[in-house]
């Protein structure tokens, strides 16, 4: 199990791990550790909001720094396939165009238009969370994450080739029925936390995650074919994205 985690961490986050002869056994369980590092985003953000709060920072501080986090502990690995994929889809070629511009190494003028975008709503909405919100901003990256792993496990390829295919070449069978008990523990987490209007911020992000989950199957199937790991960045950068709005933009109508 250490291993399989070694990988998960090494593979999708800028963590150190110790250094570990890959035999390829790893990575039979290392998607199902995957939103381990969602949880170690979320238990750094979280505190890092809360201290911030105590220490007097400003709103814009703390929008900047959280906004920053995942980035700096992911190394931008996610944000990187959702800015190939924005490139890719607003090309308006067909699906073999926009499998070639997934793997173009070049960031097109979509890309920093959106990547722009992306970087200011979430920054907005963050100035705008509270440590109630927070709560379930945290959880959310741990959400996103086991999303991301069951379509991995469950969503067709639409290549044969790439990180995406070689991790669910590695995955072992079992790890789709232990990222649906983990989803199973994570809703019941975001809906039994929280008090007052919280258990309407986790039941509201739990009904967010599901449609964004579903909008991705279908435009990774009609627009390319499949998933492929670009594909699945692109996916968890909206997640994600969606899971800090949802509470925000609730905490103005309750």
């Amino acid at each position: 199990m250490f291993r399989a985690i070694a990988a998960a961490f090494s593979t999708y986050s800028r963590i150190p791990m110790p250094r570990i002869k890959w035999d390829g056994k790893e990575m039979r369980y290392s998607i199902c550790c995957f939103p381990l590092v969602g949880a170690v985003i979320g238990l750094i953000s979280y505190w890092c909001n809360a201290g911030l709060a105590a220490a007097g920072a400003g709103d814009i501080l703390r929008a900047a720094l959280l906004t920053a986090l995942p980035l700096l502990i992911t190394g931008g690995i996610h944000m990187d396939g959702f800015l190939d994929t924005i490139d890719a889809k607003n090309s308006y070629g067909d699906r073999e165009e926009r499998l070639r511009i997934l793997k173009d190494p070049h960031a097109g003028a979509f890309a920093v238009i959106y990547g722009l975008v992306y970087m200011l709503i979430s920054f907005g909405l963050f100035s705008e969370t509270g440590k109630e919100q927070m709560l379930y901003v945290a959880l959310g990256y741990v959400y996103s994450r086991i999303l991301s792993g069951l379509s991995v496990v469950f969503f067709r390829r639409a290549k044969t080739d790439g990180m995406l295919a070689d991790t669910a070449a590695h995955t072992d069978r079992k790890a789709g029925g232990i990222l649906l008990t983990e989803l199973l523990l994570c809703i019941i987490c975001m809906l039994a936390v929280g008090k007052g209007n919280g258990h309407i911020y986790g039941a509201a992000d739990v009904a967010a995650g599901l449609l964004v989950f579903a909008a991705y199957r279908r435009m990774a199937y009609r627009q390319f074919g499949g998933v492929t790991g670009d594909l699945a960045g692109y996916f968890l950068q909206v997640c994600e994205l969606s899971l800090l709005a949802v509470p925000v933009v609730l905490s103005f109508i309750l």
